[in-house]
């Protein structure tokens, strides 16, 4: 058994963690979504053609914006779960560049990193 990783109870402690935040970034992309799937509905018909043109302009980078959220949102959701299946292999917390554990207050910041402070700062 290689020491050169989290103990079992480490790994539970940090599942807890990605599960919960899992779950709060899943409910994050659901409701950033579901804004861009529906548009807003003032119920009342805005006057004048000049001012729904603007709102138009607007409304477009506003649902630019909600789009990049969102596929942002998707990709940690995605780094997330990647992280599970690394907690079920048994190589969670452990630096794909110097093979050497991650920080525990590190992982439990950004617990998807794959990076330790070292090998980030390096490839920086």
């Amino acid at each position: 058994m290689s020491t050169n990783r989290y103990s079992d109870n480490d790994l539970k402690e940090f599942k807890s963690i990605i599960d919960s935040k899992l779950k709060e970034a899943k409910e994050d992309l659901v409701l950033l979504k579901g804004s861009l799937s529906h548009k807003d509905d003032h119920g009342t018909d805005d006057t004048g053609r000049s001012f729904n043109m603007m709102e138009d302009g607007s409304e477009t980078l506003m649902r630019e914006e909600m789009a990049q959220l969102a596929a942002r949102q998707e990709k940690f959701v995605k780094n997330l779960e990647n992280a599970l299946i690394r907690i079920s292999n048994k190589t969670y917390g452990v630096c794909r560049v110097t093979g050497k554990l991650i920080n525990k207050d590190r992982l439990k910041l950004v617990p998807h990193a794959t990076l330790s402070i070292e090998a980030k700062k390096a490839q920086d």
